[in-house]
């Protein structure tokens, strides 16, 4: 998939702007609420331009996802079957987003914490959590944990790694994103086993 190194490479000269953080707002609220428009391809290059601010852009990232995740919410809530539905339908998602909305009535806060490390939309499991009615203080905790993790982690392997770690995000970026939700999960389990959460 080529297309993914040109999207990194472009996001690459965005992160050198100096309105590179209200990018990195929009795209993260974006994607997590109507429009899949990966925010990692902003974090990361941010991250390693100015790593003595990634943890600033991760908490940036972090917010501005679970505000679109509120709005996600509030689109299940109030206008699923008239506009929702049938762009899920046309999406060919409606499998996908059936599983999510049956772990919803099982478990509000474990789906959203898990749904949020896996390689599904999130705007997905917002739009679930508000059809289902869930708690929004659940949904909200359970959003900030999984998706703070996912984007804090990754500022940290940036800041950490420097360019090496770019080249190797670069040159294999799919792969990358299976480990990064390899290492989350290992996170959530051991802190699931410690009594953390």
């Amino acid at each position: 998939m080529k297309w993914l190194v040109k999207v990194y490479d472009k996001a690459l000269i965005w992160s050198q702007h100096r309105h590179a953080p209200r990018y990195l707002a929009v795209v993260s609220f974006v994607d997590a609420s109507v429009f899949p428009l990966s925010p990692y391809f902003m974090l990361a290059p941010m991250s390693l331009a100015k790593p003595h601010k990634a943890m600033q852009y991760a908490f940036i990232a972090t917010m501005s996802s679970v505000i679109g995740g509120v709005l996600g919410y509030l689109l299940g809530y109030l206008v699923f079957n008239p506009i929702i539905l049938p762009i899920i339908k046309f999406m060919g998602y409606t499998e996908q987003f059936g599983l999510i909305a049956q772990r919803f009535q099982e478990n509000e806060f474990w789906t959203t914490l898990a749904a949020g490390f896996m390689p599904i939309p999130y705007k997905f499991v917002a739009i679930s959590a508000g059809l289902m009615q869930a708690s929004m203080l659940t949904f909200i905790s359970a959003s900030i944990l999984s998706r703070g993790l996912k984007f804090f982690l990754l500022s940290w392997m940036i800041k950490i790694g420097g360019l090496k770690m770019e080249h190797m995000i670069r040159s294999s970026i799919e792969k990358f994103g299976l480990i990064l939700v390899a290492l989350l999960l290992s996170v959530v389990l051991a802190l699931k086993l410690f009594g953390v959460i």
